[in-house]
């Protein structure tokens, strides 16, 4: 016989997983003191970073049962939710949420919904990709410098481009200003194209 877990979680701590229990019972399961796990965390945290949630997949064998209100309960976003279902999935835990009809997410009904969960979630990461060039390419265009912060001002590069032109070796600049000889190159190959 298949074991029941459920998993309620609320944001803030003036919030209360009550509802979200009476929600369960009323929909038929049986909620065991030992098989609930309630938390207050933010739903910006992964399911995984979560100590309730952590604790509640040491628990969990397959062949179990786990249910959730609404699958906002189970993830940040909809890449999380895929994720942490296709996790339970693989363990042999069913999911059932209540908010889609009580639908076992592993079952040919749940697995449709996954799927366009799935897509949900692929259009996420498409539209935070697009985003984040977007933004990087603004920043660019504004004239503001991408990745790490130099290790070298504009004039020890100028310093060191005119020292390399006399004659020194790429080591002795490296030892100079210590920094590392990659580096030393990257200047000089950047100098090059200037």
């Amino acid at each position: 016989m298949s074991r029941v877990f459920v998993y309620a979680r609320v944001s803030t701590a003036d919030q209360h997983t009550d509802n979200q229990l009476q929600e369960i019972e009323q929909a038929g399961f049986q909620i065991t003191k030992g098989r609930t796990i309630t938390e207050t965390i933010s739903g910006s945290v992964a399911a995984n970073e979560r100590p309730g949630f952590r604790k509640l997949l040491d628990k969990l064998e397959a062949g179990d049962v786990l249910v959730v209100t609404k699958l906002d309960r189970l993830g940040r976003n909809a890449m999380d939710v895929r994720a942490t279902v296709e996790a339970l999935t693989k363990m042999g835990v069913r999911v059932h949420c209540l908010a889609l009809g009580g639908v076992d997410l592993t079952s040919p009904a749940g697995k449709m919904t996954m799927g366009v969960i799935a897509a949900v979630a692929e259009f996420e990461r498409d539209l935070l990709i697009e985003r984040t060039l977007s933004g990087q390419a603004r920043a660019r265009a504004a004239g503001t410098h991408m990745g790490r912060p130099s290790k070298t001002s504009p004039a020890d590069q100028a310093a060191i481009l005119k020292a390399l032109a006399k004659g020194a070796t790429v080591s002795s600049q490296a030892e100079k200003y210590k920094i590392s000889r990659a580096t030393i190159i990257n200047i000089r190959s950047a100098g090059a194209k200037v």
